[in-house]
């Protein structure tokens, strides 16, 4: 190789490629070193490529990956949630999301009857009825409940399950149409720069400047003024969050794209005449996909909170209807649960807390592994 080649750029995948070069190349001299070591003979003179079995750079990200303890642990708590929430309710089906428990003390009513003699004598009678059973509300764990009941005397174990599914599938939505909004806005900034980049960037400053929770608020004011129905109070202001959040990744892409756009392969690009869409969604899009990947995982976390949030102000998902957020929303309303019914609430903000470490594990492993400047 001369000098010219040495001094001359590389992507981020032939950054990779060289490093599995390398990291083959040692492995097979430990190999060899063992053999000596154990009194064999080692083929050192024979060729380097029938030595050499290279990795690909997808294996290589992928032993970095799984080499990390985090990353694992990651892997195992988001795998045990995705299956609680959605094989959980075929295992334990003993009630409903929105099912009431009406197993309470009996419930009667008591009419008052006069009857009047012709004499004038007045006589008054009572008269008992039974109407019923109350709602098993606030039960204690047992074996028809395995954590209880809430305050509507639902099954909090059951709630948990499908809240679950609500928070984890909405989060995931979200954090694709940021992704999406922001790769498209942010590729179209750093590829044309100018003109066309200053007003994409005045519109993301614009954006991150506004207060999140407050507009969410002054949102939900106006849904609420406008006979909205509550039930889908949780995806418009999802989606209005969406809209506010795509410039993080916008700015990320941008920069990435900025640097990226004068390297050899785009101008070898750009001489054989290929269209703008291809150049920014075939050449350079894959080669910032190691940073994609890793905010998109590390976002997740944050639309969880975002979720949990919003229901705790009431204004995500509507009782009878379940989430992780909406079933800890019930101790801003009643300090006894607070204190005296850890069983309601506490469930879900540990599934909270384990999602949101999940994902960042998983980040964080991502980041590592797709490092080209990582040697194992």
């Amino acid at each position: 190789m001369d000098e010219k080649d040495m001094n001359t750029p590389l992507s981020e995948k032939e950054l990779i490629e060289r490093e599995a070069t390398k990291e083959a190349i040692e492995e097979i001299n430990v190999a060899q070193t063992a053999t000596v070591e154990n009194g064999e003979t080692a083929d050192t003179d024979a060729p380097l490529d029938k030595n050499i079995r290279l990795m690909s750079p997808t294996r290589m990200v992928m032993r970095r990956f799984f080499r990390s303890k985090l990353s694992l642990a990651g892997i195992i708590m988001l795998a045990a949630l995705f299956l609680f929430s959605w094989a959980g309710p075929l295992v334990y089906n003993r009630w409903g999301e929105t099912e009431t428990d009406r197993t309470g003390a009996s419930t009667f009513t008591y009419t008052t009857i006069e009857v009047t003699n012709e004499d004038g004598t007045t006589y008054t009678f009572v008269q008992l009825r039974k109407e019923g059973k109350e709602i098993n509300r606030l039960a204690d764990p047992s074996g028809s409940h395995l954590l209880g009941t809430d305050e509507q005397g639902m099954d909090v174990f059951t709630r948990l399950m499908w809240g679950g599914r609500l928070s984890l599938s909405l989060s995931f939505f979200t954090v694709i149409l940021i992704s999406v909004l922001g790769i498209i806005m942010g590729g179209i900034a750093g590829y044309y720069g100018g003109v066309v980049d200053n007003i994409i960037m005045r519109i993301c400053d614009v954006l991150m400047c506004l207060p999140t929770l407050p507009l969410m608020l002054i949102i939900g004011t106006v849904l609420e003024a406008n006979g909205v129905p509550q039930d889908y109070y949780i995806y418009f202001l999802m989606g209005v969050l969406s809209l506010f959040s795509w410039p993080g990744m916008a700015r990320l892409v941008r920069g990435q794209i900025l640097f990226l756009r004068e390297q050899e392969y785009m101008v070898a690009a750009e001489a054989m005449g290929y269209s703008t869409t291809r150049k920014i969604f075939k050449h350079l899009i894959p080669n910032i996909l190691p940073q994609i990947l890793v905010s998109m995982t590390l976002s997740l976390g944050s639309m969880i909170l975002y979720e949990s949030t919003l229901s705790y102000l009431n204004l995500g998902v509507k009782i009878p209807y379940a989430s992780w957020g909406t079933m800890i929303e019930i101790i801003s309303k009643n300090k006894e649960v607070l204190t005296d019914h850890l069983n309601v609430w506490v469930p879900a903000g540990i599934c909270i807390v384990i999602a949101v470490l999940g994902f960042n594990f998983i980040g964080d492993g991502l980041r590592d592994a797709l490092d080209p400047k990582q040697r194992r």
